[in-house]
Order: structure tokens, then sequence, then C-alpha cells
């Protein structure tokens, strides 16, 4: 995508809406400018439902689960409007699994839990695609459960307390991981979307 800065100093893409020319890495996080980053995701890409989760699955597997979000987004935005909410659930799943990764447990866990209410909803659209609704359900608000359990625990070491074998609180934690926040393995944590596909 062209980008062009206004006068103003934001970027810009062709058409003039505000777009990050920034770098970012690969839970989708921005880079300084001039630093290398992750190739971006083309934006609306109309891709064929089959496509789409070859694709987003492949992310995932990456671990660049804010990516396969992208590509669940352009689904939504040029599909039916009865699958509207199968593609913005499998997109919260992958932005929830972005921030748990990133380490934001409240904003990970609640996106986590969206995407899965919706997939509930959207059972007969995921049935027609081979799409695993109810496993991804089950996945989902597990991961947030236990990333909320990691927030916990690691709010009570972030006031600089040292758990019960010393370790060290979660500010040094993010101190050695570069100044992020550390969460879960996006690789780890990828879900499977279609049943019987590995």
């Amino acid at each position: 995508m062209n980008r062009t800065a206004n006068e103003g100093g934001r970027d810009r893409d062709a058409e003039g809406r505000a777009r990050s020319g920034r770098p970012r890495d690969g839970l989708g996080r921005p880079l300084p400018y001039g630093a290398e980053g992750v190739p971006r995701q083309p934006e609306g890409v109309v891709r064929a439902p089959a496509e789409t989760l070859s694709e987003a699955q492949r992310l995932l597997d990456a671990g660049m689960p804010f990516h396969a979000h992208e590509v669940f987004e352009d689904a939504w935005k040029s599909g039916p409007e009865a699958e509207r909410d199968l593609w913005q659930g499998l997109a919260q799943l992958a932005v929830g699994l972005t921030h748990a990764a990133r380490g934001n447990t409240a904003g990970g866990a609640r996106l986590l839990r969206r995407g899965a209410d919706r997939l509930v909803d959207a059972a007969p659209a995921a049935a027609a695609y081979g799409i695993d609704a109810d496993g991804l359900v089950t996945w989902g608000r597990d991961l947030a459960e236990r990333t909320e359990a990691g927030g916990a625990a690691d709010a009570g070491r972030a006031s600089g307390a040292a758990d019960a074998d010393g370790a060290a609180g979660a500010g040094e934690a993010e101190s050695a991981a570069g100044g992020r926040s550390v969460g879960v393995d996006p690789v780890a944590e990828a879900p499977r979307l279609r049943r019987g596909v590995a």
C-alpha cells in the first residue's frame, strides 16, 4: 500500500485514509520507522472461504495471529451478511490470541470470549466450511481462563514481590523481553480451524 504523509505528519494511504506506515512485528506491534518488520497482509483481498481458512491457519501456525485476524477481517467485509458472525468471531479469536501473546491478559481474555460467543451463534455457517466451531469455542474459552489466571499470578509479582522460589517479578521479565510484556506462546496455542485438517 502506498503511504504518504500529510502536513500534520500522519501516514495516509492513496485514498487519504489514515494508515500507519510503521513496520510491525509478528504480533502486529508497531516498530520504529526504519526497523525491519514482518510483511503486512494486503488489505481488501477477496478470497474463497477455503482459501481464507488455509491462509489464516498458515499464519496462526507461524505465530502470527494478528495477521490471521486481518485475513478474517477481509472475509467478513467481503462475504455475505449471513456469514458475518462467523468471520468476525474467528477474527476476534485471532486478535484475542494476539493480545494474550502480547501479555494483555484482560484484553486477550475479553476478545477470546467474544469470539467464542459469536461462533456459538455462527455454528451453521461454520459447519458449511468444515470449521470446528465447537472445538474453537472450547479453545477460546479455555485460553481466556488460562490467560486471566496467568495474569492474576503476574499481577502479584509486578509489585516487585518474588514468588516462593525467588523468581523475578513481571517487570524484570518485561525488561528481559525488551520492554514488552511476555504472554502466551502463539505457536503453541494456535488453534485448528477445521476438523480433520492437520
